[in-house]
């Protein structure tokens, strides 16, 4: 019988946090993702895009761990039904180019089958201060007059 669902996923985090400090190799993360796994992140992002299968995973990954020096999870919530699995992380990532840091918010819905992840569809707070986090001519207040910016757009009834 196949771990459930919020098992793998404990296993998987603790893996890809591993990774991205080259503490470890990929395969404790593959050995979870079925052969059609799907990554899907936002097409904005430099890892952006769709990443079929375990090699496409493993290029989004080294991609990710191209960007990202230290990624860090400050607080996970998990709610599970069968298959599925949503989860809210709270985490804190390094620009191994700026070498700034971001602590942000996503969810993530997370499908299985047989025991294995089938899909990753990570839903980012705010991709704009991702971006400023990691442009080199960017400054450190570039977070903060993004948010004037949407303080601006709350006036009009947007955000």
């Amino acid at each position: 019988m196949p771990a459930d669902p919020l098992t793998i996923l404990h296993k998987f985090y603790a893996a890809e946090a591993a990774y991205v400090r080259g503490d470890a190799d990929l395969d404790a993360m593959l050995a979870h993702l079925a052969p059609n796994v799907l990554m899907s992140q936002a097409s904005v992002l430099p890892y952006g895009g769709d990443w079929h299968g375990p090699l496409g995973f493993a290029g989004f990954l080294r991609a990710f761990a191209a960007t990202w020096a230290d990624l860090e999870f400050l607080d996970q919530r998990f709610v599970s039904d069968a298959d599925t699995v949503a989860v809210h992380s709270r985490g804190r990532l390094t620009s191994r180019v700026t070498g700034r840091t971001l602590e942000t918010e996503l969810i993530q819905w997370i499908t299985f089958h047989d025991g294995l992840i089938t899909a990753f569809r990570p839903f980012y707070l705010d991709t704009a201060a991702v971006l400023a986090t990691l442009e080199p001519d960017r400054t450190d207040a570039a977070p903060a007059e993004l948010g004037t910016a949407r303080s601006d757009l709350s006036a009009l009834g947007r955000s």
